[in-house]
């Protein structure tokens, strides 16, 4: 994969504890970020997915409203 020279601040606090955890991991600092990237660029990937299948399932159901409501809130809620 290519890589392309990225520069950022990070707050010190936060460099500190990140470079803490590489080190227990025995990562590079750039390695243990790379990771925590590719682990969220996977898991939004995978929520898209998802999200995708989902709403394509929901298309084959027909409600029976042909998209009007035929209902008011009141009536939903109304108390017997």
């Amino acid at each position: 994969m290519e890589t392309q020279n990225v520069t950022f601040a990070i707050p010190k606090e936060i460099l500190y504890d990140l470079k803490l955890l590489a080190t227990k991991r025995k990562l590079s600092l750039s390695r243990y970020i790379i990771n925590l990237l590719e682990q969220d660029v996977s898991r939004q990937k995978e929520y898209e997915e998802a999200m995708r299948r989902n709403l394509q399932r929901l298309g084959k159901y027909d409600l029976g409203t042909h998209g009007k409501i035929f209902w008011t809130r009141e009536e939903l809620h109304a108390r017997k």
